[in-house]
């Protein structure tokens, strides 16, 4: 129930009572890699300001993440049709979020393998079916998941696999429990682009809530020591290795400052805003700020 209620609090706080707009489109990032990058809002039709992308090769295409419905994975792929027609072979979610994973189904009836690390591809079966049961407690009508059923991985690896896309080759690396048990990211050293999934979240506050913090610094550590020169986080901008050092020292400043709260007391909401005070600002996610130190940190009502 824990971990249900923390996805709600993921999907309720990312998300605004704005408007929808349409994201934009994939932006280049390099040869034959594009994504979508620094979307906003980050409205639950937006898919919480997920970003995703593609990677093309003489063999086709591998996309990385699905966005969080049918509908946008749809618009995704409408997306990826004005740039190539090349099949779609691959799917790699980077972690089991919804915002990430839910539009699944919709690159499987293209043929494409699902690829997942095994411990998040564990708690995409765990969790998924009460994710799509509680869509409109996450702001998603049913207009909104029409058509989205659950689409688990086929292909599951617990530390690294490589995918050869013919003339590029993409490598897919578990560096530990950080955002989620099982988050990867996604490098193409010929391109030196990496997605690096939610294991980085650049001008937006996190989601701490299920993350290992004690190993989720070595994570960052092992993307930065790529050497990247496109640095495609889970939500944001693109990035450089100064926003990697950032979310390192949020991630101190923010346990520090929340056990410190947590045993001081008080109420909720009073505690949230003083935390939010030391933290680095963001300009996205700041509900996040209060679900955390709620869900992890302050006694369980």
């Amino acid at each position: 129930m824990r971990r249900l209620l923390a996805c709600c609090c993921l999907v309720l706080l990312l998300g605004s009572a704005a408007t929808a707009q349409a994201q934009q489109g994939l932006t280049k990032v390099a040869e034959n890699v594009y994504s979508y990058v620094n979307v906003k809002p980050g409205t639950p039709q937006n898919s919480f300001a997920a970003n995703a992308g593609i990677v093309i090769g003489t063999r086709g295409v591998l996309v990385v993440d699905s966005l969080v419905s049918a509908k946008e994975a749809r618009r995704f792929i409408a997306d990826i049709r004005r740039i190539t027609h090349k099949p779609v072979r691959f799917l790699v979610n980077t972690h089991s979020h919804l915002d990430h994973a839910l539009g699944n189904s919709e690159f499987r009836r293209l043929g494409a393998t699902i690829i997942c690390q095994e411990l998040d591809a564990r708690s995409m079966a765990a969790n998924g079916p009460s994710q799509l049961a509680g869509a409109a407690s996450y702001g998603l009508s049913a207009e909104d998941m029409k058509g989205t059923v659950l689409a688990l991985p086929d292909l599951t690896f617990p530390d690294r696999l490589r995918i050869d896309l013919g003339g590029v080759s993409v490598e897919l690396v578990y560096p530990g429990p950080s955002h989620t048990a099982g988050s990867i990211f996604v490098h193409i050293p010929e391109r030196k682009v990496v997605f690096t999934g939610d294991i980085l979240f650049t001008d937006f506050h996190p989601f701490l809530v299920e993350g290992d913090l004690a190993n989720w610094p070595k994570a960052l550590d092992a993307v930065a020591a790529l050497g990247a020169q496109s640095i495609i986080p889970g939500h944001g901008p693109l990035s450089t290795v100064k926003d990697i050092a950032d979310m390192k020292e949020y991630l101190v400043i923010f346990d520090a400052k929340a056990r410190e709260l947590a045993a001081q007391g008080g109420d909720p909401a009073v505690l949230a805003a003083e935390l939010k005070k030391v933290l680095p600002p963001r300009s996205q996610g700041d509900g996040l700020i209060a679900a955390n130190l709620a869900l992890r940190y302050l006694p369980k009502k």
